[in-house]
């Protein structure tokens, strides 16, 4: 089935704002991860897990692996924002960029979290969901060619 110019142009509207709303989520994340102690950057990302099993004394080391994950939120969230308004304007480069950073982020969430069960439903799992959906959208506009 092949969709008309009008369809295609919708369907890379949808990816650039699930990718606007993928980015603003993890950067929120990043930086609230960021701004708290290492106890409840954890419980926060493990949202799943009761928390008081995980409110204990955490060794600096882990602070500082949890503040680089939380740094690493920030900027993937930033790049798939900006990311989402190039693709709005039908920029190819920001398609991949986006699809890049977007999916390798939640690839690792799935190889890494979602497998333990330590995330509710939203937003975590959503997100994988979301930039899927974006990275099938996009490539498939790019695949029709008709950016113009």
């Amino acid at each position: 089935m092949e969709l008309h110019r009008q369809e295609l142009s919708t369907l890379l509207k949808i990816s650039a704002s699930l990718w606007v709303i993928w980015g603003l989520v993890h950067a929120i994340a990043g930086i609230l991860t960021l701004s708290g102690d290492t106890a409840s950057a954890i419980a926060g990302i493990a949202d799943a897990v009761d928390p008081a099993t995980l409110l204990i004394e955490y060794p600096d080391a882990v602070g500082a692996i949890v503040n680089q994950h939380g740094f690493n939120l920030l900027w993937g969230g930033i790049v798939t924002v900006i990311g989402g308004l190039f693709i709005w304007r039908r920029n190819v480069t920001a398609i991949f960029v986006s699809a890049l950073v977007g999916g390798l982020f939640d690839l690792g969430y799935f190889i890494f979290v979602d497998p333990g069960g330590y995330n509710k439903f939203l937003p975590w799992v959503g997100m994988p969901i979301i930039s899927t959906i974006s990275i099938v959208f996009s490539f498939y506009v790019y695949c029709q060619n008709r950016f113009s």
